[in-house]
Formats: C-alpha cells, sequence, structure tokens
C-alpha cells in the first residue's frame, strides 16, 4: 500500500457500509432457527456463535468489495472502495481476518464444528472470486446461507437430521430465487433478504418455538430499519 493508502482515515460510515452489517440481523435469525432444530445452546454457546457467524458473514461481505473493486469503480462508483473512503489492502486484511476469526470461534466447538466452519468460509471465497458472470453464483450464495444452519447445528453437537438439512434446503432455494431476481434488477432486493429473517421464523414455528419465532420475526423489522441508515447491496 502506497503512502496515501497508509495516510487514508477510515470512517465508521464506510466499514458499516462495506461490511453490510444491516443485513446482520438475518444471520442472527439463521442462528436462532437453526439452534431451535439443533435442541440449543447455552447462553455463552449462542453467543458465541452468533459472533462467529457475525464474522464470517461481514468478512465475506468485505472480501466481496475487494473483489469487485474494479468493476465496482465502474458501475458502483459510490461504494467505499472506489469512492477511496477504504484501501484495497485494508479490506483484504479485514475481510481475511474476519473469516479467519469465524472459524476460529467455531472450531471452539470441536472439531466438527471447525470443519463446518471452513466449509461455510470456502464458499463464501468461492462466491466472492467467481461470481460475476458465474452461471451457478446463485447456488452458491445460497449454499453459504445453508452452511449457517449445518454450522450452527454442528456447534450445538447435533446430527444433520432430515429437518435440520430439510431446513437448510429451503434457506437455500430461497436464497437462490432472491440472488436471481436481484441480477435481474428487481427493485426490492432489500426487503427480499429481510425476508430470510420471516424464513427462520417459519423454520422456529415447525421446530415448536414460538418465542423464537418471534425473535426472527423481530430481526425481520430490524433489518428493515437498519437498511434505512446502512445500504444493505
Amino acid at each position: 500500500m502506497g503512502a496515501d493508502g497508509a495516510r487514508r482515515v477510515i470512517t465508521l460510515p464506510a466499514l458499516l457500509h462495506l461490511a453490510r452489517v444491516s443485513n446482520l440481523p438475518t444471520v442472527w435469525s439463521n442462528v436462532i432457527a437453526a439452534s431451535v432444530l439443533a435442541g440449543g445452546f447455552s447462553a455463552t454457546g449462542l453467543a458465541l456463535v452468533l459472533l462467529a457467524m457475525s464474522a464470517l458473514y461481514t468478512g465475506g461481505m468485505v472480501l466481496n468489495d475487494a473483489f469487485d473493486r474494479d468493476i465496482d469503480a465502474r458501475e458502483r462508483p459510490e461504494r467505499p472502495l472506489p469512492a477511496g473512503a477504504v484501501a484495497p489492502a485494508t479490506a483484504w486484511i479485514i475481510g481475511g481476518g474476519l473469516l479467519a476469526f469465524g472459524v476460529a470461534l467455531l472450531a471452539t466447538f470441536g472439531t466438527e464444528s471447525a470443519v463446518g466452519g471452513v466449509a461455510l468460509a470456502a464458499a463464501i471465497l468461492v462466491y466472492d472470486a467467481w461470481h460475476k458472470g458465474n452461471p451457478f453464483s446463485p447456488l452458491i450464495m445460497g449454499l453459504c446461507r445453508s452452511l449457517v444452519y449445518v454450522g450452527t447445528a454442528l456447534a450445538a453437537g447435533a446430527v444433520l437430521s432430515a429437518p435440520i438439512l430439510g431446513a437448510a434446503l429451503v434457506l437455500l432455494a430461497y436464497v437462490v430465487g432472491l440472488t436471481q431476481l436481484a441480477k435481474r434488477g428487481f427493485p426490492h432486493v432489500g426487503a427480499l433478504i429481510a425476508a430470510i429473517a420471516l424464513v427462520d421464523a417459519a423454520v422456529a414455528v415447525l421446530g415448536g418455538n414460538a418465542i423464537a419465532a418471534l425473535v426472527c420475526a423481530g430481526f425481520f423489522l430490524l433489518t428493515l430499519a437498519l437498511q434505512r441508515i446502512v445500504p444493505g447491496t
């Protein structure tokens, strides 16, 4: 990084935009719904998984912009990297560090959970590096979200049962659909992203936990509210 990049001041709004933090409640609802099917966590365990999945999601978002910086310079120059608000080298360091941190947290739950974390990080990297012009990119994006369910279940020490895998597949299908709509210029992609939490609410209901379903529905509303402050796409 050159002298100009070294002296660049990174603002909090730029970092929040880069990491798409407004969509984080949908990751939390993924964890909540998956934990219902997996039998639950202790309070500490749930907090660690929420932190791990948050780190993996935000790290993936930061790296997504790092990979796309040249395209964004032409098509979306207002984004933090082409706008000069964050140096590319800084984005690589932050994004890679967050992915590693997320995997490390999941590894504290055991080998199977570590494998789940590595699989999720790998899927994120494949999507980030190869989504432009890739006809399979919606499927890879859906896989990233479904692996949040799988990773959460493995951290809880659960067997990957039919209900867990079935819910993961439903989430995959939903995300594939919204990604296809986004590619076609659908105007309300942010709302569709927020509605991931409603899918999770339905999963929690089917898992017999009405309180968790209400929490997930609340995350839907929270995502919509945060998207008014920090762009979700």
